[in-house]
């Protein structure tokens, strides 16, 4: 029998495009027993349209309001939730707010290199240019990061299941992550 765990508030999952959030998120619900959800996922599916579609369509500004608007939901739904948010959520204040009011978040922390790797499709993230492009947008964005996070969990030169266990302890360690008893 699996061990059963319980969030006692949501856990938000910060970073650059192809720090692991969706991925560690996963694993870590399959593990845990806990509710996970992906933020552009859940977004693509609310709206009918795919994040390329929404940024070539209505651009970035209608895109990150409607990513305001999708953090506000989940954070308020009943029973707290394991979010993998978009690389770009920190780019607005009043996320920061609804974050930082309402749970822990927890910064992945990436090379642009590394992210380059793991992603595998890059055509589906818009803000992915080149390389060069790319890490002057995740060098902007780090004290944004920073700036948001409770607690950042390196990433560099782990697997997906590395970084899970870093972050599940690391919440064991705060009291976000609890055992139910049997």
């Amino acid at each position: 029998m699996t061990e059963r765990y319980e969030l006692t508030r949501p856990v938000f999952l910060i970073g650059f495009m192809g720090a692991g959030k969706t991925s560690v998120a996963r694993r870590l619900a399959r593990a845990c027993g806990v509710a996970s959800v992906d933020m552009d996922t859940y977004l693509e599916r609310r709206c009918g349209r795919s994040v390329r579609e929404i940024f070539a369509e209505d651009g970035e500004a209608a895109f990150r309001a409607l990513e305001s608007e999708v953090l506000r939901e989940l954070a308020a739904m009943e029973g707290p939730l394991l979010i993998s948010c978009g690389g770009g959520i920190i780019e607005r204040p009043e996320n920061l707010e609804v974050m930082a009011g309402t749970g822990l978040v927890v910064h992945l922390r990436v090379t642009v290199e590394e992210a380059e790797a793991r992603i595998s499709n890059k055509e589906s993230r818009p803000l992915f240019g080149d390389l060069e492009a790319a890490e002057a947008l995740r060098v902007r964005r780090m004290p944004l990061y920073e700036r948001a996070a409770d607690h950042s969990v390196e990433t560099a030169g782990k697997s997906i299941a590395q970084i899970a266990w870093d972050v599940r302890h690391l919440l064991e360690e705060r009291g976000v992550l609890c055992q139910l008893p049997e």
